[in-house]
Order: structure tokens, then C-alpha cells, then sequence
């Protein structure tokens, strides 16, 4: 088979199960995801697999299991088996099979692999993508340096929230709720991804509402508190709230990215003249089984080929499932260059407070990030305006290097949010 010497490939690593040997499993894989087929065609010729057959590049053994991680009924049609092999393998597609096509690229490393009746496990691990490649996308376009210059907020975590309830409030009560955070020096303010254009508080309503209240405060401030409205719709219905959003003045949009759907994320890239913020809700659906889906790795990248600037990536000790060594990877995978392509903003949030500033600060060595907290912010006892205080004051005492307890002696936010969040 070829190698990557003679044609521009791509790498995609999984970890795979089978009651085959890793090594059939694999080049089934690699064909059926390539120019093979179940029989071999007279049409596939050896100049044909030469430029369009995938290869596997490596196999990685890892000890086996005795019961499928995954029911098959092709595996009970055809054999009784006892072990369900399982180990790593790398696979490389030539690029020419794809193109600068996201929607190829995801059908090509995600797709129908996940249903081949030989697989009993599956999980898309990580993408290894060229950099020539890479540069073919729209990728971020503002990334942390053009967030960070929006916000003007250069040396610390942008500190931001949810807007809470995340359903039900009125365009009146949002704006209302948005006066008091803004008062409070919020440097960030996001819709919930529940809410985008409801009869109740309709889209053009909620925007006309709350952005009078934005310009007055950046008018106090110097800067503009970034809020991420969120325009989540069709194309043409993104496009269109975009240029609402921009032509009232607004700096950031978001949209629930797995709904939407890459081309459209693509689209609103190409059109977009403020951040695109990334909610990644449905996320839980793609990777909590272990064997099966896809790793934050591999997904972070197509998102940021795609043009997302910010990108949700759950938060430590939060009310979710992940576990904290998964949070810190996934934001890690956020910072890390790309290609020559800007690294985007991890976003933290779900249970956040100040409390877990110091840990997030000792494992990323990074401020390049936003923490947003719903409930301590809003919910601190003593007000929103010192939620906000107990965040940046947090945040003081993790970069200086010096424990909370010790900083909130003089701090009266960050004592009360201590005495209210520690130990959830």
C-alpha cells in the first residue's frame, strides 16, 4: 500500500473491540471507510487503492474482554464468540478522498465504522491533520486575542455567567437581570442554550431589550461586557440575528453547535464579524459511553476548523458526569496550537464558583479562559455584585499563589462565597 511520502494523507487513532483479530477489524475499517466494500469489486483497481484506499498505520493491543462492549447482531449471526479483541489502531485516509469538506472529513473518521457488525467497541480518539491541510479551513477568527481585545480584559480569567433562570424571564426581566451583572463588572454574559427565539421572549425582543442596557454600561466602563446571545436557528435565520446583533452593537454571538451543524457553524464563520461562542450541549450523547463515540480531542478540532472562537468544556467538581483529569484535557486540547490556527477560549461552567480557581489555575498555568458561574455569581448570599468579587478575588489569590482561606480574611465576597459554596 502506499505510504504518506508518496500522497497527503490524514490520521484518524480509535480504540476498537472486535471477536476478529485487530488486524481484519482494522483493514475493514480502513476499506469500508475508503474505496473497499463487503466483496471485492473488478472496479478496484490496484491504481484506484493506490490513491484512495485507506492504510492502517499501526495496532496497539490492549488486553482483551470476554462479553461485547456493544450488541451486534451480526456478530450473533455468524459466530459464538468467547474473546472481543481490543486495542488501539491508527488509520491514514488519503486527503484527496475528502477535500476541505468538514462534513466528508466527519463521514469519513465518524461514520458508518460505527455500525460495521465486526465492531463491538468504537471511539474516534484523535485526529492527526497536516498543517497545509489545516490552513484549508476557515478556522477561529478571533480566538483568545481577539476575545480578550473585544472584552479588554488582558491579564485575567474574562468572569462571566448564565442567565438564570435560563427560561421564562421576559425581554423586561433579562435586561433587568443583565443591568445588575453589568453593575457589577461582569465581564461576560450568556443566553442558556434553552432559549433562543420563544414567543414569550422573542429574539428581537430580548436583544432590543438588553442592548440599550450593554451601551450604557460601556459607556461607565470604558468596555463593552461581552454577551453571547444566543442566534441558534437556520442559516439564514443565524445570518440574520448576527447582523442584529452587530448593527446594535452586541460583540458575540452563540449557537448550540452539534444542532446547527458544521455547515452552518461554517457559514456563520464566513459571515460573522463578532466571536462565534460554542455550546456544545448534546455533547454527553457522543462520548460518555467509554466505548463508543468520540474523544474531546478529535471533537475540539472539527470545531475549530469549523470557526468556533469559544468552546464549552464543563468545569471541576461540577453537576455533571466528567471526571476533573477529562475537564483539564479538554481545555488543555483548546489551547493547544493548531496548525497555524488561533487557540480558542475554554469555557468553564456547571457548579462553578470561586473555590475552584486555585485548581484550575495550578493545572493549566493559564489565565486564557473564561469561568462562568450561574449559582456563584447570582446565588452568592450577600448579592450578585459580590458573586462577581468573590470570582476575581479567587482568581487574585490562585495566581499569587496564596490559599483562599488565607486571601478571604480580608475579602468579604470571597469569605461569604466560601462559607456558602465549599463542599459542593
Amino acid at each position: 500500500m502506499p505510504n504518506e511520502n508518496q500522497r497527503a494523507e490524514f490520521r484518524a487513532r480509535y480504540w476498537v473491540e472486535s471477536p476478529d483479530p485487530l488486524q481484519k477489524v482494522a483493514d475493514v475499517i480502513a476499506g469500508e471507510q475508503s474505496s473497499g466494500t463487503f466483496l471485492a469489486l473488478a472496479s478496484e483497481s490496484e491504481d484506484l487503492k493506490r490513491r484512495s484506499r485507506a492504510r492502517v498505520v499501526r495496532i496497539d493491543p490492549l488486553p482483551p474482554g470476554h462479553e461485547p462492549s456493544l450488541h451486534s447482531a451480526y456478530v450473533a449471526r455468524h459466530r459464538d464468540a468467547e474473546v472481543y479483541h481490543r486495542g488501539e489502531i491508527e488509520i491514514a485516509f488519503p486527503i484527496d478522498n475528502v477535500g476541505h469538506n468538514l462534513t466528508s472529513l466527519m463521514a469519513t473518521v465518524a461514520g458508518n465504522l460505527f455500525e460495521l457488525g465486526e465492531v463491538t467497541g468504537l471511539r474516534l480518539l484523535d485526529l492527526d491533520l497536516p498543517a497545509d491541510y489545516l490552513s484549508g479551513f476557515p478556522g477561529p477568527q478571533f480566538g483568545v486575542k481577539g476575545t480578550r481585545a473585544l472584552t479588554q480584559i488582558h491579564d485575567r480569567p474574562l468572569i462571566g455567567t448564565i442567565i438564570k433562570p435560563s427560561i421564562g424571564l421576559t425581554p423586561a426581566q433579562t435586561a433587568e437581570l443583565v443591568d445588575s451583572l453589568c453593575s457589577a463588572g461582569i465581564d461576560f454574559i450568556k443566553d442558556d442554550e434553552l432559549i433562543a427565539d420563544p414567543p414569550y421572549a422573542p429574539f428581537g425582543e430580548r436583544l432590543r431589550a438588553v442592548m440599550p442596557v450593554l451601551q450604557r454600561h460601556a459607556d461607565r466602563l470604558g468596555r463593552m461586557p461581552m454577551y453571547a446571545i444566543n442566534i441558534s436557528g437556520s442559516v439564514e435565520e443565524m445570518r440574520r440575528r448576527h447582523d442584529e446583533v452587530v448593527s446594535a452593537g452586541g460583540t458575540c454571538v452563540m449557537v448550540s453547535v452539534n444542532w446547527v451543524g458544521l455547515s452552518a457553524v461554517e457559514d456563520l464563520r464566513r459571515h460573522a464579524q463578532v466571536p462565534i461562542h460554542g455550546h456544545r450541549n448534546g455533547w454527553g450523547a457522543l462520548t460518555r459511553c467509554p466505548q463508543l463515540g468520540m474523544d474531546f480531542a478529535a471533537y475540539q478540532k472539527i470545531w475549530r476548523l469549523a470557526g468556533v472562537d469559544q468552546l464549552h468544556v464543563n468545569g471541576l467538581r461540577s453537576k455533571f458526569w466528567e471526571p476533573d483529569a477529562s475537564v483539564i484535557a479538554s481545555a488543555k486540547a483548546c489551547m493547544a496550537p493548531l496548525g497555524g490556527q488561533s487557540p480558542i477560549v475554554p469555557v468553564f461552567s456547571s457548579g462553578q464558583w470561586g473555590g475552584q480557581a486555585p485548581d484550575l489555575y495550578r493545572q493549566l498555568k493559564s489565565v486564557d479562559l473564561m469561568h462562568l458561574a450561574g449559582g456563584g455569581i447570582i446565588g452568592h448570599p450577600d448579592g450578585v455584585a459580590a458573586g462577581v468579587a468573590s470570582m476575581c478575588e479567587a482568581w487574585e489569590a490562585a495566581v499569587a499563589g496564596v490559599d483562599l482561606a488565607e486571601y478571604a480574611e480580608s475579602r468579604p465576597a470571597l469569605k461569604r462565597a466560601l462559607e456558602q459554596f465549599s463542599g459542593r
